[in-house]
């Protein structure tokens, strides 16, 4: 029962992070499955049916620029950081270093 309790809150910890990790990976034009491969050289392990849902959902809020390459025989959905996206990166940056600086502050006084 222990390890599920300490498994499910690894996972919300993750899952609180990928979008940061994603838009991190973006700044450079990808499609879902080079995205995968980019962010699991890195040491990032992402399930496919968590990024596409999360690619679509920043599309929508406006993040990403997505356009279709139809050159080869299947059609690839490419993403990149658009300009809001690059300002919303550097914010979330700037969030997690102050995350950092409080975690690290907090387990200091242990």
């Amino acid at each position: 029962m222990e390890n599920k309790i300490l498994e499910s809150i690894t996972t919300e910890l993750r899952r609180g992070t990928q979008i940061l990790m994603v838009l991190e990976a973006l700044k450079e034009s990808q499609y879902g499955y080079s995205l995968l491969q980019k962010l699991e050289e890195r040491g990032v392990t992402i399930e496919a049916g968590t990024l596409y849902p999360l690619l679509r959902r920043l599309d929508s809020q406006g993040l990403l620029e997505s356009t279709w390459d139809t050159s080869e025989s299947r059609p690839r959905k490419y993403y990149q950081l658009n300009e809001h996206g690059k300002e919303t990166l550097d914010a979330l940056k700037r969030a997690w270093q102050d995350i950092v600086l409080e975690m690290n502050q907090l387990f200091k006084e242990e």
